[in-house]
């Protein structure tokens, strides 16, 4: 068995899209609309195969969102090495992110970086 696939509302969807697509090197499909509805999403696929599907719905709440609470927590990418996690981290934080974390050694023997992403999801970067 396996995720197939991690799905998030985004109020800016083409913004969250280009983010992934920037910076994590995902592929974005053609989009989803549905008329009745006024749903839309797009599924970002990365080289390993791994889904994230983003959506946006008219009638969405923008709730103020804690970095410590129940559900979402962060998504996170491994990158394969110490020098690109750090030069993802510099390249985000030159972009304009906040960097949360790191880079840095966590106490269970993670290398990583946490970074405040589009609409203010965390994403995690390691190896």
């Amino acid at each position: 068995m396996k995720i197939e696939h991690i799905a998030l509302y985004v109020q800016d969807l083409e913004g969250a899209k280009n983010f992934f697509i920037t910076y994590f090197h995902g592929k974005g499909n053609e989009g989803y609309y549905n008329i009745n509805t006024g749903f839309r999403s797009y599924f970002i696929t990365f080289e390993d195969g791994a889904r994230l599907e983003i959506m946006n719905k008219p009638e969405m709440v923008d709730a103020p969102k804690s970095y410590v609470r129940t559900g979402h927590a962060h998504i996170a990418f491994g990158v394969g090495s110490r020098e690109k996690v750090d030069e993802l981290t510099r390249k985000l934080q030159q972009d304009g992110y906040d960097i949360i974390s790191g880079p840095r050694v966590t106490g269970d023997g993670y290398y990583e970086s946490c970074i405040v992403g589009f609409e203010g999801n965390l994403i995690e970067i390691t190896l």
